[in-house]
Formats: C-alpha cells, sequence, structure tokens
C-alpha cells in the first residue's frame, strides 16, 4: 500500500530537523513539493536543502505540484478557503495516483508543524475521502515558528496559572485589548496588533524566524508598533513575502 509521511521541517533553520523527521526523509521515494510561484521561492531552496543535507542517497524522485490560487478578496472567507482547499486535493490526488506507486513512499514537507496552522492534513483526509486514492500516512511533528519565536525572544510561553491562545490576526482584530493576557498570533496581513495597542501589553515580534533573513523586535506595544509596521513593510519590499509570528503578553502588575 502507498505511504505518505507528513513530515515538519521546522521554521527555516535546518538544523531545526529533527531525528524522527530525518529518519523518515531517508524512506522516501517520492517527494511532492507544492510550488507557491516565484515570491516563494526561497521555501522551495530551504526544502532542497534539508533535502541534500539529510537524505543520505540520491534515490528520490521531486514530483513538484502547482498550488491553486486562493480568492483573497472573496466575501465569504470560509467558502473560498475550502474551494481552495476543494482544488489543492484534486491537485494532490492527481500527483500521487499518477506518480507514487503501490509500494512506494511518499512525504509532504511541512513548513514549520503539520499540526499548527497548515492545511496539509486536511487535504490528505479530503483525498482520502474522496475515494480514489488508499494509502496510509504518517505524520512527523516538527519545530513550530511560535516554539522558534519564544526561544529567540528567550521568554517561555506560559506563565504559571495563565493560559496560551493561539489566533490569527483575522481574529485578534475582534479581541479587545483587556481580554489579552498570552496570546500568540499567526496570519496576521493587516498589522492587527494595533487595535489592541495598550501601556500594559509588550509584543515579542518575529520575522523569518530561524533563516538569515531573520528579523526580531520587543518591547512595549505602544512603543514599537509603528517600528515593526515599517521593518515589515521595508521586508516584504526587499523579500517579496513576510512571514511573521508575534506573542502579546499583558505585563504582570
Amino acid at each position: 500500500m502507498r505511504k505518505l509521511f507528513i513530515i515538519g521541517i521546522g521554521a527555516g533553520d535546518p538544523e531545526y530537523m529533527t531525528i524522527q523527521a530525518i529518519k523518515a526523509l531517508n524512506q522516501v521515494d517520492v517527494i511532492f513539493v507544492v510550488d507557491k510561484g516565484r515570491e516563494k521561492q526561497a521555501l522551495a531552496r530551504l526544502r532542497t536543502e534539508v533535502c541534500e543535507r539529510f537524505i543520505d542517497e540520491e534515490t528520490y524522485r521531486v514530483v513538484p505540484i502547482a498550488d491553486p490560487e486562493r480568492d483573497r478578496t472573496a466575501s465569504a472567507y470560509g467558502a473560498a478557503v475550502d474551494d481552495w482547499r476543494r482544488r489543492r486535493a484534486e491537485a494532490y490526488e492527481a500527483a500521487i495516483l499518477a506518480e507514487l506507486a503501490d509500494d512506494e513512499r511518499g512525504a509532504f514537507l511541512v513548513w514549520g508543524d503539520p499540526a499548527i496552522y497548515d492545511s496539509t492534513l486536511a487535504i490528505v483526509e479530503e483525498v482520502l475521502a474522496r475515494g480514489a486514492v488508499t494509502l496510509e500516512y504518517e505524520v512527523i511533528p516538527g519545530i513550530s515558528s511560535i516554539q522558534a519565536l519564544a526561544a529567540r525572544h528567550k521568554v517561555a510561553l506560559n506563565r504559571v496559572g495563565e493560559p496560551i491562545q493561539i489566533t490569527t490576526g483575522r481574529r485578534l482584530k475582534e479581541t479587545r485589548s483587556e481580554d489579552v493576557e498570552n496570546v500568540v498570533v499567526m496570519l496576521d496581513a493587516d498589522n492587527a496588533y494595533r487595535g489592541v495597542a495598550s501601556e500594559e501589553i509588550d509584543i515579542y515580534w518575529g520575522a523569518y524566524v530561524g533563516t538569515e533573513d531573520e528579523i526580531l523586535i520587543s518591547g512595549a506595544l505602544p512603543e514599537v508598533e509603528v517600528q515593526i509596521e515599517q521593518v515589515r513593510h521595508e521586508a516584504r519590499q526587499r523579500i517579496g513575502w513576510i512571514m511573521d509570528t508575534y506573542l502579546l503578553r499583558r505585563r504582570r502588575r
């Protein structure tokens, strides 16, 4: 039977690769690489570097999959994401049927960790639900951008007796400043932290964490929010894309 490994390869530094991930890579016949266009070529190069560095024998094949465009202007966000995932599932299914034999093992290399704000698991489940492909799959966890961010800022995510919330920029816009205690924010396209700025809230922000382009800024949110916005804009202009994460934390009284 076909087998897939869904391998978390960490947040950017090849040395974030775990021993479990390296062992899985060395069992693979086919590596499926989702092509996200020219802007994200740096991510594709990092995947290539990981393979060249950690796979002992170059007997694997690399199969590109063109990533369908997502309608980011749609008013119905949920419906647009569902449509995008359906088209992704169709592309994954076609690639698996065409390129992965019944006795072979394939892999998707997932940035960060497959279980934290990544769609690969849901799409593979949709492929299986469609019924044309039969396979088993295994999930290999990776070091997420959240873990890497906390390590680079030298902070613990947990504080005694306090919860930790992981959310998106879209959801943060709906959050009141007084409700922020320890909030990790991902997928923020619109600098949503501006809506919760308070003298009592610190921010630990990082972009391209773990890569040679890494940028780190921290401090009282009202004091550094303009700096972050400027640096973020300049980085996007220079590199062509931005991938950032941040922790908002209410200062203890």
